[in-house]
């Protein structure tokens, strides 16, 4: 048992602790806007709190394991992995309620999880692997990387939630061209995408997705309906102003104007309470926690680390990006939660996971730099 705290704490000194900083930081200002966005005590915010604290603790020390257990030997059961992964996602759309239109929870025994979460993971686990391995720059590869990548995105669309399978898509895109694929290649998946548009608009997305579509373009041809979410959320972020009303003191929230504010919307309770000037800051510790990830994906000599690492900055860059954009109205509503800050348990332990892979690769470059 010394041993093992003393290889954890010579580990702990040689990973990115900016990581882990911004990584908490971020995590623990979102228990207080979860707190706030949910009323305080008046409402659920202390429940609501309460359950994101005890998930981010559980969270950090999953993170600490997994660093512990190492990138190498997670890589080498990529592969199983990621067929329980998809085989959680069959029973999800096989077993799960319909929620809101859509079969996303997983239930077992009390415990509630999103399987599509953690197939993030597992993709990324998988792609880094096989990309890793044989190089996508042959026609068959790519094709083989292609198949790979459509079983989950197939079974999550089947859910239905556009909004995971988008996120899968991003990072697949990224870890393609982080693994060298011919740029003609990537360019023939942008034009096939983008002559599909009509065509899953049409005839696979769900009489609601279209509608927000529609209200993205023009949220006031349905006010009361469609168009609420987004009118709202507008409200919230352009109320906050420079320095914000302040903690607890955002009315969109607690007058029950802003539908699921501790969720997807958390943005826009953000924006209300601490303005443009909390707003700043926000970005500023995303960019260095982005920054840093990036950074270890570059200074390894590792291929599939680097694949891996390309992954993980797709993921958090998108899930940043949609969230807030969503919020302000300048891409449509998907529902992905805002990572680090979104109330939910399953997205928060996922992301946590790969910044313990993120954190492995790191005490292995710092290692070998030293000497140890």
């Amino acid at each position: 048992m010394k041993d093992f705290f003393i290889s954890l704490r010579t580990e702990l000194s040689l990973t990115d602790r900016l990581i882990f900083l911004c990584a908490f930081m971020l995590s623990l200002w979102g228990i207080f806007c979860i707190y706030s966005a949910a009323a305080g005590t008046s409402g659920r915010g202390y429940d609501f709190a309460m359950r994101q604290g005890a998930w981010l603790v559980f969270s950090f020390v999953m993170m600490i394991v997994v660093m512990y257990v190492g990138h190498r030997k997670l890589l080498d059961g990529a592969y199983p992995f990621f067929a329980f992964a998809l085989l959680l996602l069959f029973l999800t759309n096989l077993l799960a309620p319909k929620v809101n239109g859509a079969q996303s929870w997983l239930g077992i025994g009390g415990l509630r999880f999103q399987p599509s979460e953690f197939a993030k993971v597992s993709i990324i686990l998988a792609l880094s692997k096989f990309l890793g391995r044989y190089p996508p720059e042959d026609l068959k590869t790519f094709f083989l990387a292609l198949g790979l990548i459509s079983l989950p995105v197939i079974l999550v669309l089947l859910q239905p939630d556009a909004g995971s399978a988008l996120v899968f898509l991003v990072i697949s895109f990224v870890m393609l061209f982080a693994a060298g694929t011919p740029l003609k290649y990537l360019g023939t998946i942008v034009g096939a995408g983008l002559a599909a548009i009509p065509v899953l608009i049409l005839f696979v997305l769900k009489d609601y997705q279209r509608n927000r579509i529609l209200v993205f373009i023009d949220p006031m041809r349905d006010p009361l309906g469609a168009g609420y979410n987004v009118i709202q959320s507008r409200i919230a972020v352009g109320s906050g102003g420079f320095l914000g009303k302040g903690f607890m003191l955002g009315t969109q929230s607690k007058l029950r104007f802003l539908p699921e504010p501790h969720t997807d919307f958390i943005f826009s309770v953000f924006s209300e309470e601490f303005g443009f000037v909390g707003n700043l800051v926000l970005l500023f510790m995303f960019g260095v926690l982005l920054t840093r990830v990036i950074l270890t994906g570059i200074r390894s000599k590792d291929r599939r680390c680097k694949i891996l690492v390309s992954g993980v900055a797709a993921w958090l860059w998108f899930q940043m990006f949609e969230s807030m954009g969503m919020s302000i109205g300048i891409v449509p509503v998907t529902g992905l939660p805002l990572p680090f800050l979104s109330y939910g348990g399953s997205s928060l332990l996922s992301i946590f996971i790969t910044l313990g892979l993120v954190a492995s690769i790191c005490v292995e470059e710092a290692s070998n730099k030293h000497g140890i």
